[in-house]
């Protein structure tokens, strides 16, 4: 181990052999955390090449259980977010997916900080299972489609120990480990195809653009080297997606797309997305073609019905679907409006996270238990008039004195004379 310490220290490539030893050593527990973490930081400083990055990801991927979705026909096809404020696409997404046709065997994960997590938003349906086993999941997929779980499984124990030692010495933001981190636990699902939305701005993991597509750049090709076909979009995380924060909203949020209502930007994003899938699934000749086809599973209700369809087979209460109130509801609905007329020049999406985490709806601490009917409600965008004593945000909130929380969302919801132009969708990486 050592060896291997010196090679990365001093810049040099690691041999396969020398990977697949570490990664051995990190699940065994024959490494020792402090050499561990002595090859993390090797790593962040000095890099990974493009082999070594799928090599690392390969031995993670292969250190554990990985699911065999082999009885499921077609191309099975998932996506993946690398997280922000607001975001709910996955869930109008994989309904919209799965209604064309399209096998959709989607494994989520939670949320932690000021970023959601979809297991935590399909929860505050009331009796919504995520927790399936491989056997109840790939059923699933076989009969409507479509389903979205939590891990099942033994899925990359090396990533488990590593990322909480990347948590503790600093090193969470260094693109391959970032990389492996993702496609070990990603390709694992037997996942035929991948779109990835690497989000870029003040809400997301990469503040910076050239980051993001540093990232982005690496998951397309360690995902195409694995033999799965992917593609990456780069799209804006400055403000939140959509109008909802929170669980029960953003779930209210997601039908509302499916029934035709949603804002223009989740919408937006949604079908983006879900024409990079349509195409990659051979279901559409070109990305226009699978646009319109998406729209129409808005507008026949065979989208709405199959994420119905989901929450009846994962025991949730498909009542939620004309009935929000099904769903905790928060206490109070607090306004906080405009001091001034002007234009909508600011809304920082990772405050915004924070502010719904500190009324109960995000996690600072990974066992924190969550308060589904909490969150916030946008009335207005960046670019948007407004006029003094109109709403900006709704609070919803199980607390009546919100001082903190209000203080918090007037310093990063800014009102001014001139917006700044937003781009939702920066990039499409597909090589």
């Amino acid at each position: 181990m050592l060896d291997i310490i010196d090679t990365k220290r001093n810049g040099h490539e690691l041999t396969d052999e020398q990977i697949d030893f570490f990664i051995s050593g990190v699940v065994d527990g024959s490494i020792e955390d402090y050499q561990i973490s002595a090859l993390l930081m090797a790593i962040y400083f000095q890099g990974m090449t493009a082999p070594e990055q799928t090599k690392l990801t390969m031995a993670m991927l292969n250190s554990g259980d990985r699911l065999d979705l082999s009885a499921i026909d077609g191309i099975k096809v998932d996506k993946h977010s690398t997280g922000g404020v607001g975001d709910k696409t996955s869930l109008p997404l994989a309904a919209m997916v799965a209604a064309l046709g399209i096998p959709v065997p989607m494994i989520s994960g939670r949320g932690l900080g000021h970023t959601g997590g979809t297991l935590d938003k399909l929860e505050a349906i009331p009796g919504y299972r995520v927790a399936l086993s491989e056997t109840e999941f790939i059923h699933q997929v076989q009969t409507i489609g479509l389903a979205i779980v939590g891990a099942t499984g033994e899925i990359a124990p090396a990533d488990a120990r590593i990322y909480g030692l990347r948590d503790v010495t600093d090193t969470v933001d260094s693109i391959p480990l970032i990389a492996s981190s993702i496609l070990s636990k990603k390709l694992a699902s037997g996942t035929d195809a991948l779109v990835i939305d690497v989000k870029t701005g003040s809400g997301a993991f990469m503040r910076e653009e050239r980051d993001a597509q540093k990232l982005a750049h690496a998951l397309v090709e360690i995902a195409n080297q694995a033999g799965v076909k992917s593609m990456a979009i780069i799209s804006d995380m400055n403000q939140p997606l959509g109008n909802k924060i929170g669980n029960s909203l953003e779930i209210e949020e997601s039908i509302d797309v499916l029934k035709g209502k949603g804002p223009a930007d989740l919408v937006d994003l949604v079908l983006t997305l879900g024409s990079q899938m349509v195409v990659l699934a051979n279901q559409a000749p070109d990305l226009e073609t699978a646009r319109l086809m998406l729209e129409q599973t808005i507008k026949d209700g065979s989208a709405l019905e199959k994420f119905k369809q989901m929450i009846i087979m994962q025991d949730g209460d498909p009542a939620v679907i004309d009935d929000y109130g099904v769903m905790p509801q928060a206490q109070y609905h607090i306004p906080i409006v405009a001091e001034r007329d002007g234009i909508v020049t600011k809304i920082a999406a990772d405050e915004m996270g924070i502010a719904s985490m500190r009324l109960g709806g995000g996690r600072s601490a990974k066992d924190d238990q969550l308060d589904y009917a909490v969150g916030l409600v946008l009335h207005h965008k960046v670019g948007d008039k407004v006029r003094q004593g109109e709403p900006l945000v709704t609070v919803h909130s199980n607390q009546k004195e919100i001082d903190g929380v209000e203080k918090l969302i007037r310093a990063n919801f800014i009102i001014g004379d001139q917006a700044p132009t937003m781009k939702l969708i920066h990039e499409v990486i597909t090589k």
